[in-house]
């Protein structure tokens, strides 16, 4: 410590600067490397983990459609006619079969055995040939082909079957078993299915590096057996897949051996992947095969090295940088000296505004510069307080001026609202007396007719009914515009699809004179709590917007759907030119239109109402071209 005291401050400046720069940066940089190294190592990884989960989920539930399709056939209705004596049931079966996308189904004798579905394999003899077809048999065999890596065997031909297969059992009306559908998938040389796996797991796109080889590849083993892959063998054969080829002795006792899930690099038949192996169990637990995805490594471990390349030469390029620089900069410390000698001179000599300039040593030097600088510093610091002050006041009155502006608007669209309200009064309190002549000569033709035809006519009278009381609803509405707080709907459970085709017919006459295609997909169960007519106000004030936006025809959805056991959603869309971008922001404002005869209230009010029973209505331009609005409900009214 008293020797580095007794250098100069030059050396003392080298001293403190390039120690850092030459010890620690290139600690740090080495820290920086193992570090990223192991990050990029353990993000493959964990992608190969994603991949083999998404394998396997695809997997089990084509496992799971088998057992479902063998159920469902075991309990037709059909099977049981023709074990009856009503057709053929072998016929029957096949047919079923085909239509389930089974590749077997048979009709076995009854026997104590439960209901199954799991991984099975089929040793050669008696038991394919009970269950496969003369040319499901031939592609069950699969020569071994010599592999590098692979545990050391005596076979050359693996003739067993590996099948997804299922036992449902076929029981009578009383409970007796009358026997057993065993139905299933072969696996061996199915090549349909490895790909649609391969094409899940790795879609177009779903691995960078293309153009360096990069490629993703599925595979199902038996035992130790490629017998349906993607992957390519090696040699002068590259277009064949590598069906017979063998696992890497390491992956085998490591997966079949120890009931592992390998997450790791391996050798898969002629380059090193980035793999992961599943064992596939049968339905007794025995480890029968594996399930594999992996992609090739060479493209990432390229990029690795080049990336840690990179940061090698990021961190020696900024250890020669800094260098040079700490050296310049040991020379900038004796500038302020000099700095201030002519400064002091300039000053003798009359020259009032000479002065040091900024000084970063906070030494006796820098603290010297300072005192120098000081009246200079002052003049720039209020200088600056005037200019911060100057912006501050242009920002409130820009803020004020907005403030005023929007209050304008404001006032303008209360104005106009007040004007509607009044104007909407005085029409609804006219409209009351036609809608009661209306309902009064209802109820007269309701007496004069005869009771067959009133049962004739009971639908269209009851939709008068109904409209009779919309319009009674519209008009409180209009008195609700007026006076919002006087009125307010009755809330009850409503029937959503009843709704809709209520809707669909009150707009049939639009539709009719239209070259619009209608699609309905009444999904939802859910019966939401709000006031029926209000419902129906705003779905025929949608499907009108959605008519009107397809002038020249097209496409109109009306769909509805649960959400959760308590929400449901009612969509309805066109196939229109979609909504501008700036007519969206103001959509569900009032007097806001795109249409020459509109008042712009419509939408306004329809999201009034769904949003008055804790709803929302919303809008969106559909991915395909044109626009759909949804209205979302609740099970219970939340207002």
């Amino acid at each position: 410590m008293g020797r580095f005291q007794a250098l100069s401050i030059r050396n003392k400046l080298l001293a403190m600067v390039l120690l850092p720069l030459l010890v620690v940066l290139p600690l740090l940089g080495a820290l920086l490397l193992w570090w990223s190294n192991e990050a990029f190592d353990r993000l493959l990884i964990t992608k190969i983990r994603a991949d083999l989960a998404v394998a396997q989920g695809y997997f089990e539930r084509v496992l799971a459609e088998v057992g479902a399709s063998t159920g469902a056939i075991a309990e037709s209705h059909a099977l049981h006619r023709a074990l009856a004596g009503d057709g053929d049931p072998v016929l029957l079966l096949q047919a079923a079969g085909r239509r389930a996308g089974l590749d077997f189904i048979h009709l076995l004798p009854a026997n104590p055995a439960g209901d199954n579905t799991s991984v099975e394999v089929l040793d050669p003899g008696p038991a394919q040939q009970a269950l496969l077809t003369p040319e499901l048999l031939a592609r069950v065999p699969v020569p071994l082909v010599n592999t590098r890596n692979a545990a050391p065997t005596a076979l050359t031909r693996e003739e067993r079957a590996m099948v997804l297969l299922s036992t449902r059992a076929v029981r009578a009306p009383d409970g007796r078993l009358l026997g057993h559908v065993q139905g299933g998938v072969l696996l061996n040389r199915n090549l349909g299915f490895i790909d649609h796996i391969n094409q899940i797991v790795y879609p177009p796109g779903s691995l960078p590096f293309v153009e360096w080889g990069s490629r993703g590849t599925a595979t199902l083993f038996l035992d130790d057996v490629r017998i349906s892959t993607n992957v390519r063998l090696f040699g002068p054969a590259q277009d064949e897949r590598a069906i017979g080829t063998r696992v890497s002795q390491a992956v085998r006792d490591a997966v079949l051996g120890r009931d592992q899930t390998w997450l790791d690099r391996a050798f898969v038949v002629d380059d090193w992947y980035v793999s992961a192996y599943q064992p596939l169990k049968n339905g007794a637990g025995e480890r029968v095969g594996m399930l594999y995805v992996g992609y090739l490594e060479r493209p990432f471990t390229l990029l690795k090295y080049g990336a840690l390349a990179g940061i090698g030469l990021v961190f020696f390029a900024v250890m020669i940088v800094s260098s040079v620089v700490s050296l310049r900069w040991a020379r900038s410390i004796f500038r302020p000296v000099e700095r201030m000698e002519a400064t002091m001179q300039c000053v003798e000599g009359g020259d009032l505004d000479a002065r040091v300039g900024a000084v970063e040593s906070p030494d006796e030097i820098g603290r010297l510069a300072q005192h120098l600088d000081r009246l200079l510093d002052v003049i720039d610091d209020k200088t600056r307080a005037l200019q911060r002050w100057n912006a501050e006041l242009d920002a409130k009155v820009a803020d004020r001026t907005r403030e005023l502006a929007a209050a304008q608007g404001q006032l303008l669209r209360s104005e106009k609202l007040a004007a509607v309200g009044q104007l909407t009064a005085s029409i609804a309190h006219e409209v009351n007396n036609p809608i009661a002549v209306i309902q009064g000569n209802l109820d007269l033709v309701r007496t004069q007719l005869s009771p067959a035809a009133a049962a004739e006519v009971q639908d269209e009278l009851r939709l008068i009914d109904e409209q009779v009381e919309r319009m009674r609803l519209i008009v409180t509405q209009l008195l609700q515009f007026a006076r919002p707080a006087d009125y307010a709907g009755y809330i009850a459970p409503v029937d959503t699809a009843r709704v809709a085709e209520d809707c669909l017919v009150l707009v049939g006459h639009l539709l009719a004179r239209t070259q619009i295609t209608l699609r309905r997909d009444f999904q939802a169960r859910c019966q939401p709590a709000l006031n029926r007519n209000e419902l129906q106000q705003v779905l025929v004030n949608l499907l009108v917007n959605a008519i009107h936006a397809m002038p020249s025809g097209g496409t109109l959805w009306l769909q509805t759907r649960d959400v959760d056991p308590d929400s449901v959603l009612i969509s309805v869309a066109d196939s229109g030119p979609g909504l501008d971008a700036e007519l969206m922001d103001q959509l569900f404002q009032p007097f806001v239109t795109r249409k020459k005869d509109g008042t712009g209230l419509g939408l306004w009010i329809s999201r009034t109402l769904v949003q008055r029973y804790g709803g929302d209505l919303t809008a969106a331009n559909r991915a395909g071209g044109g626009a759909v609005f949804t209205v979302q409900l609740h099970r219970e009214a939340l207002t």
